[in-house]
C-alpha cells in the first residue's frame, strides 16, 4: 500500500509506477483503492463508474480498468453532499454528517466483495493499494475504509509517500508516524521522498536521520519530473502551467466549481503548439482561440454562478467578436436556451434555469444515469471513427425550427455545432474522452489553426493512449532508477 503524508503527496502516481515497474519483471499487479472521492471519473467496459485515476493505474499495470479496482466512489456535489457508487453504481447521496453512520457497512462490504471478485479471477496477483489523504486523520480513522483498515485487513507492507516540494517534509513523515498506533506503525516499511530538486546527495544527512529517529529505511528519493502528469484533484489545476515551448494555440478552460472529467484535457496538454489556461469565473478571459466548458457535478449551480460572474459577459463579447466556444457534458448543457430540472436531480422540484443560450438546445435531467462507452463517425470537422464515453443525466434535445445548427455525430444525440456569421463556431457533446482521438483532436485544431493564418498539424496522429503509455515508461523509469522497491517487496 502506498500511503501519504497528505493528499497530494503523489500516492497516485506512485501506484501507477510501481505498477508498471512489476509489470516489466513478469508480474501480476492490480491496483486497488477502497473508498476514493473524486469527480474525474471512468467508465468501464461494463458500464461500471470508477475514478480516473484507478483506471489510470490499470493502464500502468497493463490490465483493462474495471470498476471493482474502486469499489466506493464518492462524488462531491459542492453542498456538503456527494453521490455515493458502489461497485460502479449509483446507490444514493448522503449528507457528509451522517455518510460514516448510514455508508460504512455497506461500503466495507463493497471494498471486499471486489477484492474476493479480483482473486477469483487470477490468484497470483499483487495488489497496489492507494491510500486516501492522509492515514492519520484522527477524526476519520475509527471509520477509515481505504488506509490502515485495509492494509491491516490484507497485512499490507506499506510505502509512506512525502512531498519535499511543499516543505516540512521531516514534520510531515516524523508527526505521521507519531500519530500511528504501534501496532499500525509496524506495517511502514519504507519512506519515499517524492519531487526532490536539485542534487539528490543534498539530502543525504536528512535519510540518514530520519533513518535514524524512525528506524524505517529511505527507499528512495524521486527528483522533480517535468513532465505534465494527470493531475490527482482539482486542487492540482488552480497552479497548473504549460510546458510547451511553441505556444501557437492558447485554449482557455473554465475550471467550474463542481468540475467533473478534467483528465478530458490531458491530450490537449499534451499537443507542443497548445497552451492551456485554466480561468476562475472572476479571472479575466483574455484572447483564447477557443473556450472551452468542462463538464460538472453540479450544472445548474455551476451554470447560475458563471451567469452571474463577470466571465459569462466576457465570453459573450468574445463571441460576438468571432470566438469558439466548445462545452463536454454539463458545459454543453449549459450552451442551451433552457435547463430543466422536474425531479429535483440536482435542485429544487420543478426547476427551470435559462441557459447561456449561445445554441438552440434544451436539457431535461432524469433519474437514469446514462454510463457507456461510446463508438459513432463524427460528422465534424470531418467523417472520422470516434470513441468515447458518456457519463451524465438527463437528455438534450435541438429546437427543430432552427436550421443554423447541425449533428456533431452520426448519433444526433451526442452532439451539435453551430457556426456564427463572425467566423467561429459553438459546439458541444456528451462524448467523454472525445480529445483522446488523435485524428479528431488534430482536425479540430487544424480548425482553430486555420482561421488564425497558422499551417496545418499533420492528421495522421495516434490516440492519446500511445502518448499516455510513453508517460507512464518515463514515470517508471525514474521509479527504478531512484527508488529501491525490494526493499518493501517482502
Amino acid at each position: 500500500m502506498v500511503l501519504g503524508t497528505s493528499s497530494g503527496s503523489g500516492k497516485s502516481l506512485m501506484v501507477a509506477a510501481i505498477c508498471r515497474v512489476l509489470m516489466r519483471r513478469g508480474e501480476f499487479p492490480v491496483p486497488f483503492k477502497g473508498q476514493n472521492m473524486s469527480n474525474n471519473a471512468w467508465v468501464d467496459e461494463n458500464g461500471g463508474e470508477m475514478a480516473y485515476s484507478q483506471a489510470f493505474q490499470a493502464w500502468a499495470a497493463g490490465v483493462i480498468p474495471e470498476c471493482s479496482m474502486n469499489p466506493v466512489l464518492l462524488k462531491p456535489r459542492g453542498d456538503h453532499t456527494s453521490e455515493v457508487i458502489h461497485l460502479g453504481k449509483s446507490v444514493g447521496i448522503s449528507n457528509a454528517d451522517t455518510y460514516y453512520e448510514k455508508w460504512f457497512l455497506s461500503g466495507w462490504r463493497a471494498i471486499r466483495s471486489s477484492i474476493n471478485q479480483i482473486i477469483s479471477h487470477n490468484n497470483d496477483i499483487r495488489f497496489i493499494l492507494e491510500g486516501a489523504g492522509s492515514p492519520v486523520e484522527i477524526n476519520l480513522q475509527r471509520r477509515d475504509l481505504t488506509n490502515i483498515r485495509l492494509a491491516q485487513y490484507l497485512n499490507a507492507n506499506c510505502l509512506l509517500v512525502a512531498d519535499i516540494e511543499r516543505g516540512g517534509v521531516f514534520a510531515q513523515i516524523i508527526g505521521t508516524l507519531e500519530l500511528l498506533r504501534p501496532i499500525e506503525r509496524k506495517l511502514i516499511k519504507g519512506i519515499l521522498i517524492n519531487r526532490f530538486r536539485g542534487r539528490r546527495e543534498l539530502f543525504e544527512d536528512g535519510r540518514r536521520w530520519l533513518e535514524s529517529k524512525t528506524g524505517i529505511p529511505v527507499v528512495g528519493v524521486l527528483p522533480w519530473l517535468n513532465e505534465l502528469f494527470p493531475a490527482e484533484d482539482t486542487l492540482d489545476l488552480i497552479n497548473r502551467t504549460a510546458k510547451n515551448k511553441c505556444e501557437e494555440i492558447e485554449v482557455a478552460v473554465v475550471r467550474l466549481k463542481s468540475i467533473s472529467n478534467f483528465s478530458d484535457f490531458d491530450p490537449l496538454e499534451a499537443e507542443p503548439t497548445v497552451n492551456v489556461r485554466w480561468l476562475e469565473p472572476g479571472m479575466n478571459l483574455g484572447r483564447p482561440d477557443v473556450v472551452l466548458l468542462p463538464g460538472s457535478k453540479q450544472t445548474m449551480s455551476d451554470l447560475k454562478e458563471l451567469k452571474n460572474s463577470f466571465l459569462y459577459n466576457q465570453i459573450k463579447q468574445y463571441v460576438e467578436k468571432g470566438g469558439s466556444l466548445f462545452g463536454i457534458c454539463g458545459g454543453f448543457q449549459m450552451l442551451g436556451s433552457r435547463v430543466n430540472d422536474p425531479l429535483g436531480i440536482e435542485s429544487n422540484i420543478n426547476t427551470i434555469m435559462h441557459g447561456l443560450n449561445f445554441i438552440p438546445i434544451s436539457t431535461t435531467f432524469a433519474n437514469n444515469k446514462k454510463l457507456e462507452k461510446r463508438d459513432t463517425i463524427s460528422l465534424w470537422p470531418i467523417a472520422s471513427n470516434i470513441s468515447g464515453f458518456e457519463i451524465h443525466h438527463g437528455s438534450t434535445v435541438i429546437n427543430r425550427n432552427e436550421t443554423n445548427i447541425k449533428p456533431l455525430f452520426k448519433d444526433e444525440s451526442l452532439g451539435y455545432i453551430k457556426f456564427t456569421n463572425q467566423g467561429g463556431f459553438i459546439a458541444g457533446t456528451y462524448l467523454h474522452g472525445i480529445f483522446d482521438n488523435g485524428r479528431w483532436r488534430r482536425l479540430w485544431l487544424n480548425s482553430l489553426r486555420l482561421k488564425k493564418g497558422l499551417a496545418l498539424l499533420e492528421t495522421d496522429q495516434p490516440n492519446f493512449s500511445i502518448y499516455r503509455e510513453k508517460l507512464i515508461d518515463t514515470l517508471a523509469d525514474a521509479f527504478e532508477q531512484n527508488i529501491d522497491l525490494d526493499k518493501i517487496l517482502i
